[in-house]
């Protein structure tokens, strides 16, 4: 059966939670405060800093195993124990202390690394995805004390945000230490600020990056324009043909599915738009469900071009042009073969016989959860208990490295993917926030997590 569903407010739990909150947010400020930018060589003392911080709010959360580790060359990620009490079962909490680069200081109201709350939102890089979740778990860890009713491994990882390079070799070298019963990763979003989800989806990811070629060299666009195709033009036709004119993917042969196996509301396209900050006129693409859109269809994006900036140009045929193109995919669908149809598709539609060649870019694997276990049930309620309003099930759009990589190699895990996030977190892009009401909520749905699986 699964666990009592009702709202948490009176609980003895709920008042630990609510007790080691201001701590845990501050903690949580500190950490915002380190640029552990793993895309950037020259954050690799921030990355240790980071991670030497984390262990020392882990130990403070009365776990007596805890370690920075790394494996095959990865950043410093920590590892962190404490065991089960007889017959309960081990729970692995998962995130991550690398952030994204801040981007342009223009586009933040304030300094990125230094933590501010306006209008009851944390602003600072980091302070949702994903130390946010780091937050969450010390919470948790805290309100239980002593009384902790499950076995606990913790891993914080340093190198998500660069899609998790040295994952396999970490995996093999920490195999033993990782296996657990049930798996909390903490880096996900909720349905709104008021209603909770578990991701239940995830798409996967693959990149290549095209060139193509027409000349040996640049010439005069006057003397040679016209006859002559040049690179950059050519370039430009070519990756409109991943497109068809209703904003769909047109490259054959991908998978596009529907739904998540359980039915989720769809979005209102006026509160999408908004959140996304679309401007007026600009039409969205593709067709059906906005919800199959992000999670259950391809889609692909061009997040890269080398070619002569504007203010360099000359008056010149371009020889020589490249592009980064992105392209997520659907759960179900597989990622080495999904971007082999993209290199295919983009060698076939070469304008004008120009030379393209390909180079691949790494994958990521899909993700489906399976429903229905006892860990899922007693997600469902301790979300229920702690935001007052019953869970959805949704899919995300973006991929999680750990998540694929740890349900294949143990397979008989429950996992839940959990949220801190909600619709107006803007991760990765300038003003990132945490909205505080749901990162108390988020606190408290775990920690009652913990204690319905110890009942489990």
């Amino acid at each position: 059966m699964p666990p009592d569903q009702t709202p948490a407010e009176t609980s003895p739990l709920t008042a630990a939670v609510r007790h080691v909150l201001p701590a845990v947010r501050a903690d949580l400020e500190q950490l915002v405060r380190i640029p552990s930018v793993s895309a950037d060589p020259a954050a690799a003392p921030y990355l240790q800093a980071s991670a030497d911080a984390v262990a020392v709010l882990l130990r403070q959360a009365g776990l007596p195993q805890v370690e920075v580790v790394a494996a095959g060359g990865s950043q410093p990620a920590v590892l962190a124990h404490r065991p089960a009490p007889p017959g309960a079962p081990t729970v692995l909490l998962y995130a991550h202390h690398d952030v994204q680069p801040a981007g342009l200081r223009a586009d933040w109201d304030s300094d990125p690394f230094a933590p501010v709350v306006r209008d009851g939102r944390l602003y600072g890089r980091g302070a949702a995805d994903d130390k946010a979740g780091i937050a969450v778990h010390l919470a948790a860890l805290r309100a239980h004390g002593d009384a902790l009713p499950v076995g606990v491994t913790v891993l914080i990882e340093g190198e998500e945000e660069t899609g998790s390079p040295a994952l396999g070799p970490f995996l093999d070298a920490y195999a033993d230490r990782l296996k657990a019963d049930v798996v909390v990763f903490a880096d996900a979003v909720n349905w709104t600020a008021d209603v909770p989800s578990l991701t239940t989806t995830l798409r996967g990811g693959a990149s290549v990056v095209v060139e193509v070629r027409t000349l040996e060299h640049g010439l005069h666009s006057g003397l040679y324009g016209g006859p002559v195709p040049d690179a950059l033009t050519v370039l430009c036709r070519l990756l409109a043909t991943l497109h068809d004119d209703r904003g769909d993917v047109a490259v054959p042969g991908l998978t596009r599915g529907t739904g998540t196996g359980t039915p989720a509301p769809d979005l209102a396209e006026a509160q999408f738009r908004a959140e996304a900050g679309m401007l007026d006129g600009v039409a969205l693409t593709g067709t059906g469900r906005l919800t199959d859109r992000l999670w259950t269809g391809p889609a692909i994006a061009v997040t890269g071009i080398d070619a002569p900036s504007v203010q360099e140009a000359s008056n010149t045929l371009i020889p020589v042009a490249r592009a980064k193109v992105s392209l997520r995919i659907a759960p179900g669908d597989d990622p080495a073969r999904a971007r082999d149809a993209l290199a295919a598709h983009l060698r076939a539609h070469a304008p004008w016989g120009a030379q393209v060649s390909i180079e691949p870019g790494a994958t990521a694997a899909p993700y489906a959860a399976r429903s229905g276990g006892r860990a899922y049930a007693a997600a469902h309620a301790a979300l229920a208990q702690a935001w007052g309003t019953p869970a959805v099930d949704m899919g995300a759009g973006g991929s999680i490295p750990f998540v694929t990589a740890y349900a294949a190699r143990f397979p008989d895990a429950e996992i839940l993917v959990t949220g801190v996030e909600d619709p107006d977190t803007r991760a990765h892009s300038g003003n990132e926030s945490l909205h505080l009401p749901t990162f108390e909520r988020a606190c408290l749905a775990e920690a009652l997590l913990l204690s319905h699986l110890g009942k489990c």
